[in-house]
């Protein structure tokens, strides 16, 4: 990790937990659903002992619905393997402050069991594998994450009791760029931008989106396994001050009809020595022929991936066309119709994949991103011709529609069989499989609406 002013090291820890600054430490991780769990622990604990050794956590953890049920299916983890646990182990390059917590420090865990091994269906756990295989070509992954999100005057609960109906948004009308709208939520805002800094974190800024409420706040791209770890503590921390303000967000994916709440990841490789390696002033497009078939991968795999881009029923409602979300597996340069948008140039040449929603792992997304790119790195994939103008009305071939559809495209892919390995593969359909059943299964509000009288 590259060290801010929010990061500590075990010596740096000692010393504050000495003078009673900390006492305590959160070790967590973030599960299927992109939720930052774990434990706190006394500091002195963590100090004396945790931070060698790590601490205990069930292994239904990774093997739950979005409700903690426990459910069927999940090899890694059932009643009949008894549900027992596995180790959170500290990864202390992650050490931080936790500045909207009084008293708290944070460390990100990698998952193993207790003979030691890794627990490979655990999201950081695969990113750090395509990374690993990454670093055999000689090359880095850069990443930034653009997280969307909607501000309600209501708070949790508030929301919560009113079954998220009815809820006030923090603004009255479009707020995309506007800087008058965005001063009435700034003091949240603020707080924020300046936690996350507080916490190690290098915030760019934030902006007023088109969406009642909506914002955005943008983070300085990082190496890929720094960005997605701080990616889960600033949506998990974004939430705790905004609780703390008495107000409520959500990055769900489609709150509403309007627009949806977007995650764009931008990535980046370079050389392990640091060099450019997307750039070439000499080519069309200033594309080096590895960024061409790295971008060819992408196109060629996506639809398989999807599962990894879109993990929920919700996710989907966010494809509409003439939405600023993607409905065309195209690239084109600088076009926001596209589902891959190439920009910037030298070290900053990257692509931008609209496809994730708030809603996004960031780790499976980014994981997925970089199996593709290197699928299509090692065949020398053509890249087919960019898409000029429109392309959610051109004919090219499209994102998957359904959750439903992505988890086949996911389960009978052979490409992320051998990308992820069939535990993976198995893990995670499993999980889109009990989402299905759960929706499936729901009688919802525009049912009753349309059929209580009428039907």
């Amino acid at each position: 990790m590259t060290h801010g002013s929010g990061n500590l090291t075990l010596e740096d820890l000692a010393a504050l937990v000495a003078d009673r600054s900390i006492d305590t430490v959160i070790v967590a991780f973030t599960d299927m659903q992109g939720r930052l769990v774990g434990k706190r622990l006394s500091a002195r604990l963590f100090v004396e002992d945790a931070a060698a050794h790590g601490a205990e956590c069930c292994n239904y953890l990774l093997a739950v619905d979005v409700e903690m049920n426990t459910v069927d299916g999940f090899h890694m983890s059932s009643w009949s393997r008894g549900y027992g646990d596995m180790a959170m182990i500290p990864d202390l390059t992650t050490l931080r402050k936790v500045p909207w917590l009084p008293g708290s420090a944070l460390v990100t865990a990698d998952l193993h069991w207790l003979d030691d091994t890794p627990v490979v269906a655990s999201p950081r756990q695969i990113l750090q594998a395509q990374i690993a295989r990454l670093a055999e070509h000689g090359l880095q992954a850069h990443v930034a994450t653009e997280l969307e999100f909607i501000v309600f005057d209501d708070s949790y609960r508030e929301a919560w009791k009113k079954g998220y109906r009815g809820l006030s948004a923090s603004s009255d009308y479009n707020i995309d760029y506007a800087l008058l709208a965005g001063a009435r939520v700034e003091p949240l805002l603020r707080d924020i931008r300046l936690g996350m800094d507080g916490a190690g974190m290098y915030c760019e800024g934030v902006k007023g989106e088109c969406n009642l409420g909506q914002q955005e706040i943008g983070f300085r791209y990082a190496p890929a396994l720094d960005t997605c770890d701080n990616h889960s503590i600033y949506k998990n921390g974004a939430k705790e001050i905004a609780d703390s303000h008495g107000k409520s967000l959500t990055f769900m994916a489609k709150y509403n009809e309007k627009e949806g709440n977007s995650c764009h990841i931008h990535i980046s490789l370079r050389g392990l020595d640091g060099s450019a390696v997307f750039a070439d002033a000499e080519a069309e497009h200033g594309m080096s022929a590895l960024f061409r078939h790295f971008l060819a991968g992408q196109l060629a795999v996506m639809r398989e991936l999807t599962l990894f881009f879109a993990p929920n029923i919700n996710s989907y409602k966010r494809y509409v066309s003439g939405s600023f979300a993607p409905t065309a597996l195209a690239w084109g340069m600088d076009n926001r119709t596209c589902a891959l948008r190439v920009v910037g140039h030298g070290l900053g040449m990257r692509v931008e994949n609209r496809v994730p929603g708030g809603d996004v792992n960031q780790y499976l997304a980014v994981s997925a991103l970089i199996a593709a790119g290197l699928y299509g790195i090692e065949n020398k994939l053509e890249l087919e011709p960019l898409c000029e103008g429109n392309a959610y009305t051109s004919d090219i071939e499209r994102v998957p529609s359904t959750l439903r559809e992505s988890a086949e495209l996911f389960a009978t892919s052979a490409f992320a069989r051998e990308a992820f390995g069939n535990e993976v593969v198995d893990h995670y359909v499993n999980y889109a499989q009990v989402e299905i059943a759960a929706y499936d299964s729901a009688v919802t509000d525009w049912e009753r609406v349309r059929g209580f009288e009428r039907l």
